[in-house]
């Protein structure tokens, strides 16, 4: 299935004709939300409300002629794995994926319900479309930054901190994009005379220990890479960074405003809008 029809399932595609919109819109349709945060975090909030609000543009109401079940799964994969399959026994016309730790779990369980990905790191490398260009399959979204992005995080990191050789750089072990982002970095670190390091993002204790341990030698930095677990720890990262004096560049506002230095990625509101 071709990204089109995706799209048309969430929005209703303007091409349709009126009298087969109308038609389509007599009976409630179900779209599920897999969501890899809690119910509380604000940013996902306001993800979904920009979702919620692009839908309601394109005429389809909550509780008139569409229906969305939400579940918010947090970061363990076990967690993630449950609600997708609670999902699917529901079976939606349609459901939202929210990044490659939901997207992968949902197509082990299914290969004809639709899934809509507004954002994932690597779609093709991770197994989930054939290409942008032609998805193939049951999934189709959008690509949310390319990896030569992660070098542009080690160039401001060394704009605005020209004293750092020193780079460590978190990422999550779960997401395939990790490594790969990692690599990109390895490559621009050659020509800037830095040195980089990687930091997996698993727990608090471990996050707090790797980060203490690179701070004991001098003119350091950080490069945080996107990832439910960075995601779910960044209040943690942000004070470790300001504890140890670690000038940081993180992916996503979110972290800025929550009281990190700078922040470089595209702006997730507008990809929950589309």
């Amino acid at each position: 299935m071709r990204r089109r029809a995706f799209i048309t399932l969430l929005g209703g595609a303007a091409a349709w004709p009126l009298a087969a919109r109308a038609q389509q819109r007599d009976r409630m349709r179900r779209i599920g939300a897999l969501i890899p945060a809690s119910a509380d975090d604000p940013d996902y909030q306001s993800w979904i409300g920009a979702f919620q609000q692009a839908l309601a543009q394109s005429g389809w109401l909550i509780g008139r002629n569409v229906r969305i079940d939400t579940r918010w799964a947090g970061v363990q994969a076990d967690d993630i794995r449950r609600y997708a399959a609670e999902l699917i026994s529901l079976a939606p016309d349609v459901i939202l994926a929210h990044g490659t730790s939901t997207v992968r779990p949902l197509l082990q369980a299914t290969r004809t319900i639709p899934i809509v990905f507004p954002i994932a790191a690597d779609p093709v490398g991770a197994g989930f479309v054939d290409s942008l260009a032609r998805p193939g399959g049951n999934a189709t979204g959008f690509m949310t930054w390319e990896f030569s992005f992660a070098g542009k995080w080690l160039e401001l990191l060394k704009q605005i901190a020209p004293s750092v050789r020193r780079a460590a750089v978190l990422r999550d072990p779960t997401q395939g994009s990790g490594t790969s982002g990692f690599a990109v970095i390895q490559a621009a670190a050659q020509s800037l005379g830095m040195e980089v390091t990687p930091i997996n993002l698993r727990d608090a204790p471990e996050i707090e220990h790797a980060i203490a341990t690179f701070a004991r030698t001098p003119s350091g930095g950080l490069i945080v890479t996107p990832g439910p677990s960075a995601a779910i720890h960044r209040a943690l990262i942000i004070a470790l960074a300001a504890r140890h004096k670690l000038p940081a560049v993180y992916p996503g506002r979110h972290f800025a405003t929550g009281g990190g230095l700078i922040s470089y990625e595209p702006d997730y509101i507008d990809h929950g809008s589309i």
